[in-house]
């Protein structure tokens, strides 16, 4: 989107954009998901934590924008967890869940699925949506893994069921919908 309006002034862990407005918050969550910051080399993201580091330490050199350190956040955040300061796996990124997930959308809606396909692309995707969830939590309260696993079970057995529950109701769905039109046509 382009900046309809001056820069703002940076403040460190602040979200850039107005969020009492909807249009602000639709540009925070672009700039969230904004999946060209899966292209950011390792060099470039050092850069980025060494600008936002002299800038909490007043050392930030001459000339450097606002514009500047609003990227330098936009890449660090996209990149490094929060509480752990780790980096994280591209595909478990919020930038990445669009280019990855992607396929996956495309599998589940592929016609004519196999029970083995229909299994797999269910179980991919709560994987994916589970890894993601995961790579992205609140890591200053510590949670049991035995709460993710059971939670992953969970919903890999819940999307699995009904995945294969809607297969087997589908052909019965389409004779019911045949009778019906049958029986609209028969009265005409």
């Amino acid at each position: 989107m382009a900046e309809s309006v001056a820069c703002p002034a940076f403040q460190l862990g602040k979200p850039r954009y107005d969020q009492s407005s909807f249009l602000g918050r639709l540009r925070h969550i672009i700039d969230i998901i904004d999946p060209s910051t899966l292209l950011v080399s390792e060099k470039r993201l050092n850069e980025c934590v060494k600008l936002l580091d002299d800038f909490k330490h007043g050392t930030l050199p001459s000339g450097v924008s606002d514009k500047q350190l609003w990227e330098a956040q936009k890449v660090k955040q996209a990149i490094i967890h929060p509480d752990t300061g780790e980096k994280i796996f591209m595909p478990f990124r919020m930038s990445g869940y669009v280019p990855f997930g992607t396929p996956i959308v495309v599998g589940l809606l592929l016609p004519n699925q196999t029970l083995a396909s229909t299994v797999f692309w269910q179980w991919l995707n709560q994987s994916h949506n589970a890894c993601v969830n995961y790579a992205n939590r609140n890591a200053t309260k510590p949670t049991p893994t035995s709460k993710f696993i059971q939670g992953y079970l969970g919903a890999v057995t819940s999307a699995v069921s009904i995945a294969i529950e809607v297969s087997h109701l589908e052909p019965e769905i389409a004779m019911a919908t045949d009778c019906k039109v049958l029986t609209y046509n028969k009265g005409l």
